[in-house]
């Protein structure tokens, strides 16, 4: 079955292609039909190859040479393993999902943007699973670049809106920046080894220095700070809320942002024997995980929370990365893109009742209102919190646990973070659906729940968002349980080898979880307690009102970067460039002009004037003749 593995990415190509072509002709229903079916055959066939390879199949697929020179060969090849085939159904089946929510929840567009919106988001998928599939870093690269340009397509579909253009160009900008980090490890790779697929890669990785391997790791992560919105290249991702809410879902739930989680995973043996690049990663998934938290606090545009969320989660992901726990790094990948999805495809079901409001200070008492969305809303916010036996809470404390044994201020660090987690997702929780409406009148008469399209792709996410932990029930619990570190153990057998893993006493890790979940549970309480009976905003001062403005990151960015960047570029526009460089092409030009008018006087229309310069002419012609011939007579007698 893995052999047909190109049919994984094919179906959705094949639906950007239809749609986007035919959009034009299609009916909306159609354009749904296709969009969703593509996404629907890729599943089923990624389900296939995950029991393939779960039963010991998996396969290099090689389709052809993509690049030839010389003694470089880069084939276009697809790699099937536990790794991929895990992150094929995560991204086939939370895709189909969200195609089969937004046929319900964009029908108010025209049918020939229903079709483009379908068509981007089909082609935004193909490019994951090149990413995914890749079976070297070339390809990896190839989807990379498609993810990012989909990113921007999507972010700005609805482009006569401004303010969506600069959040589009401001995503696609900054993830150029990590982008080439990436691309510079890949030509390291290159001129080190001459060959850039893993498995060469990782077999000679013995011929690297260790300086040569901290380099090559160290862009790689710059490419991934850049994709999965670390700090300093994080702040594109909160404004990719300028786009339709199911493609905020993709994006932070089951693309894009866990390409960076995803590479370096599949490097794992590269980072394991680079101790300073891996404390970099931890280091810096652990700021921006309690970095984004605190922004997260103030907010109060139901999809901001959930942006700064998905960041504040993907650095905890880096930080299993980066103390060794690849495992739990993916596991939290998983869990993530179950409940992440859930709870942005909840504020679209919220923000389609509230006529597109999605200040959740002007919302509240939508619990009775829309049931569905409620109960399924609430369960990703109990997931997200880590409260067990939710799926989050097997995630975060596998990486939090990993991190304890590595340093144990990384876990108290970590730990504060998860606390700040609980507080801003039942604050967003208690003012959207607790307490007394706060919104217009006429939102109020036409508060209803989502239509079925839109609520069964809750309820199923729902469910997974319960019950997708129990994959990797810790040893703590009950031995050999851990489903999916079995799954992933070829992946991570050459890291486990050269790691020297630290283990914590069952007796410590039973007091550590305990105090946490306590402390979760009772942060919970005082969260809902606090905001449920909410009225009216009150101004923010002090600490609040720089949380608010999300630590003026981005004025300081416009300040230091972008303001700089435009006064040069407005100088090198009216000084370089209309001064000297336009200076000179005009200067030519009038130079030209002015001699030819100059020399039109010479035609007088005199007969004897013509005559006169002919003959002269003529004279000079003989002189020059005459010269030349004494001159060469010379030189023969000379020589």
């Amino acid at each position: 079955m893995s052999k047909l593995v190109y049919l994984v990415p094919l179906f959705p190509l094949l639906g950007f292609l239809v749609n986007g072509l035919f959009r034009k002709s299609l009916s909306k229903s159609m354009i749904g039909i296709i969009g969703s079916g593509a996404m629907l055959a890729s599943f089923v066939v990624s389900l296939l190859i995950f029991f393939d390879v779960k039963n010991g199949g998996g396969a290099t697929v090689q389709l052809f040479n993509f690049i030839h020179v010389g003694s470089l060969i880069i084939p276009f090849e697809f790699l099937v393993d536990p790794l991929s085939s895990l992150f094929l159904l995560i991204i086939t089946g939370i895709g189909f999902l969200i195609h089969l929510y937004s046929t319900a929840y964009m029908h108010e567009e025209e049918p020939m943007h229903f079709g483009r919106y379908f068509a981007y988001l089909n082609l935004f998928v193909f490019s994951m699973l090149l990413l995914v599939l890749g079976g070297n870093y070339v390809v990896m690269f190839i989807g990379w670049e498609g993810v990012g340009l989909c990113s921007y397509l999507l972010i700005g579909f609805w482009f006569k809106n401004n303010n969506y253009n600069a959040a589009a160009k401001k995503a696609f900008i900054m993830n150029r920046i990590g982008d080439l980090g990436f691309l510079l490890a890949v030509f390291w790779l290159i001129v080190k080894l001459g060959t850039v697929s893993y498995a060469s890669v990782f077999a000679a990785v013995s011929q690297l220095s260790a300086t040569d391997i901290t380099i090559i790791t160290t862009l790689l992560f710059v490419g991934a700070m850049g994709k999965s919105a670390q700090i300093p290249l994080y702040t594109w991702l909160p404004d990719a809320m300028a786009g339709p809410t199911p493609v905020s879902a993709l994006i932070h739930a089951a693309t894009m942002v866990t390409a960076g989680i995803y590479m370096i995973a599949r490097s794992n043996i590269l980072y394991t024997m680079a101790p300073a690049t891996q404390t970099l990663v931890a280091i810096v998934g652990l700021s921006t995980a309690i970095f984004a938290a605190t922004i997260a606090l103030k907010q109060n545009d139901i999809k901001k929370v959930l942006a700064y969320s998905t960041v504040s989660q993907l650095g905890y992901m880096f930080l299993g990365l980066g103390v060794g726990a690849y495992t739990g790094a993916v596991f939290h990948v998983m869990t993530h893109a179950f409940f992440k999805a859930l709870l942005f495809l909840g504020a679209g079901s919220v923000i389609h009742a509230m006529h597109h409001e999605q200040d959740i200070t002007k919302m509240g008492g939508l619990k009775s209102k829309l049931p569905i969305t409620h109960l399924t809303f609430l369960l990703g916010c109990i997931a997200i919190a880590g409260v067990p036996p939710f799926s989050g809470f097997f995630s975060k404390d596998e990486i939090l646990m990993a991190a304890y044994a590595t340093n144990p201020i990384f876990y108290y660090l970590g730990m504060g973070g998860a606390l700040l987690t609980a507080f801003y997702m039942f604050r967003l929780y208690s003012l959207t659906f607790l307490g007394n409406f706060r919104g217009t009148a006429h939102q109020q008469e036409h508060l209803h729940e989502s239509p079925i399209a839109m609520t069964l792709p809750l309820m199923v996410l729902a469910f997974f968002a319960v019950v997708a932990g129990f994959v990797g029930i810790p040893e703590l619990f009950a031995p050999n349980a851990h489903a999916l570190e079995h799954f992933l153990a070829p992946v991570f057998a050459g890291s486990t080898a050269i790691a020297h893993a630290h283990h914590i006493e069952h007796s410590t890790e039973w007091i550590l979880m305990g105090t946490a979940t306590t402390i979760i549970l009772i942060v919970i309480v005082y969260a809902i307690t606090k905001f449920k009976k909410y009225e009216t905003a009150e101004p923010n001062t002090g600490i609040a009102t720089i949380l608010e403005n999300k630590w003026y990151i981005d004025e300081l960015y416009d300040t230091v970067i972008v303001n700089p960047l435009h006064w040069f570029a407005g100088f090198l526009k009216n000084t370089i460039e209309k001064y000297v460089i336009d200076g000179a092409v005009n200067g030519v030009g009038k130079l030209v002009g002015y001699g030819s008018r100059q020399f039109r006087l010479v035609q007088s229309g005199q007969v004897g004037s013509y005559i006169l310069m002919m003959v002269m002419a003529l004279v000079l012609f003989i002189i020059i003749w005459f010269n030349d011939n004494t001159i060469m007579r010379f030189i023969h007698k000379i020589f």
